[in-house]
């Protein structure tokens, strides 16, 4: 066995729900501090987004990152050794199905606001610094250093978990796997399928615990090939590409020091609720953080009476697609959507707090396409996951040999257009009725605007930074 190794590992993941029935679920999930947070996002319905890969890549001391290849390897298709049958999944409005599914994967409240305070934490040391457009997914890089963790001992583990906010992995596996079955959606409205990998190097053995985990709670199908060769390259690229509808099709490296690869991806589509009228998308002018400015199309919409929030600093409402829920936070004038989020406190007032009001709100929300890539490693380890990156680290639940973090990374894409959101992101760790008005709010994102999505369980999917949405 070779003294060097890496590994690559992947994951991410977003859940499901109509809306119409969100608001008697949310009694059951969350607190009454909670719910009446929650209540403005009720008004409207369902949300956006998400293709999430990740990758997690254990590298042995001593090893370097290799370059990515300026071509996308070819593509071609590999036939599992293990292959799992994905859950169950139900037409829009078989709402009999979808609560069976539920009633039969309890997901915890503790697990959901730890979920949600990873994602604050996360976020806010993610977004709080520069000034141009980003996209996060806190789920993706979630579900992949949960899948990370089922394999670390020792201190390694401690923190990992202390990071996910569960107590042990014997919790965080169930739990992720219950989640993971509410969250499997493929019907004609919308789209949010998760799907995993394990490409193991055919000359190591491995814990066989782990890998039945990883397909038990993780639905993974395992390939067994030589990872140092282009052909598996191709073939890891040729999975992504086939799991999430050809949107993504990542050139990956071949690595004769890699031994194993988790690959995740998730692919998610849904429509606005009311989908705006293109007759009535016009171009207008979007100012810069740097007072400059350019010109977009911008979609356009007045509603009589709609739910919207008042905090310091900001104005906050939501629109809804079918399946969840889009959050736009417009900062006051002079005020940075950088500052609403520079801590986590002030990151969940900022999707949470504020006075709750009804009435009039004229939207004028630019259409944007952008894609954006994240170092996570320095994050993480301002968080408290340290050792996992050092020559001490215990992931020996996977493999005897000695294997450390070497980097994490994230790339993302998101785009709002007048019918809908698509989304998706690519995470890498590397080893080594009506009520009566109450005012008016202008939801003219015209300036730098701060947006999330959230799933009917109050889950927060993505989250992110719009500076300039003419920038591709």
């Amino acid at each position: 066995m070779k003294r060097e190794r890496k590994f690559l590992d992947a994951i991410a993941d977003v859940p499901d729900e109509m809306i119409e029935e969100t608001e008697k679920r949310l009694t059951q999930t969350y607190s009454a501090k909670s719910k009446k947070r929650l209540l403005w996002l009720l008004p409207a319905v369902a949300c956006l987004l998400l293709f999430a890969g990740a990758i997690l890549w254990f590298a042995l001391p001593g090893t370097r990152l290799q370059k990515k290849p300026k071509e996308t390897p070819r593509l071609q298709a590999a036939a599992p050794i293990m292959e799992v049958s994905m859950p169950e999944t139900y037409a829009f409005d078989d709402s009999e199905t979808r609560w069976k599914i539920r009633d039969e994967n309890p997901v915890e409240d503790s697990f959901t606001e730890g979920l949600l305070t990873f994602s604050y934490e996360t976020a806010s040391a993610l977004l709080a610094e520069g000034e141009e457009n980003v996209n996060y997914s806190p789920l993706s890089l979630y579900y992949a250093l949960a899948l990370a963790a089922t394999g670390a001992e020792g201190e390694t583990k401690e923190e990992l978990l202390a990071l996910l906010h569960v107590p042990d992995t014997d919790t965080l596996a169930a739990q992720c796997g219950n989640f993971f079955r509410l969250s499997y959606q493929d019907n004609e409205i919308g789209i949010r399928k998760i799907a995993n990998s394990l490409w193991m190097d055919k000359d190591t053995a491995w814990k066989q615990g782990f890998i039945e985990g990883a397909a038990k709670n993780f639905y993974s199908s395992v390939f067994s090939m030589d990872l140092g060769s282009e052909e598996a390259a191709a073939a890891m690229s040729a999975w992504i590409s086939e799991q999430t509808n050809g949107s993504l099709a990542p050139a990956l490296s071949p690595d004769e020091e890699s031994v194993l690869r988790l690959i995740n991806t998730v692919t998610f589509h849904d429509e606005w609720v009311d989908r705006f009228n293109k007759e009535k998308t016009k171009p207008d002018s979007f100012t810069l953080s740097d007072g400059s400015s350019v010109t977009c199309d911008f979609m356009n919409r007045t509603y009589d009476s709609h739910g919207f929030s008042l905090g310091d600093g900001y104005t906050r409402s939501s629109l809804s697609l079918k399946n969840n829920t889009m959050v736009f936070i417009l900062p006051d004038e002079g005020v940075s959507p950088q500052s609403l989020v520079d801590t986590p406190e002030k990151m969940r007032e900022a999707f949470e707090g504020g006075e709750d009001y009804m009435g009039e709100v004229v939207w004028q929300v630019p259409k944007f396409d952008f894609a954006s890539s994240l170092d996570l490693k320095e994050t993480l380890n301002h968080l408290g996951v340290s050792s996992a990156f050092g020559a001490d680290a215990d992931f020996s639940g996977i493999t005897d040999d000695a294997a450390f973090l070497s980097g994490v990374t994230q790339g993302t894409h998101i785009a709002v257009n007048e019918d809908g959101v698509d989304a998706s992101a690519f995470t890498m760790i590397d080893y080594a009725g009506a009520a009566m008005p109450e005012g008016q709010a202008d939801m003219r994102l015209t300036r730098p605007f701060l947006y999330g999505i959230i799933g009917t369980d109050g889950s927060l999917l993505f989250v992110g930074i719009c500076e300039n949405p003419a920038a591709n």
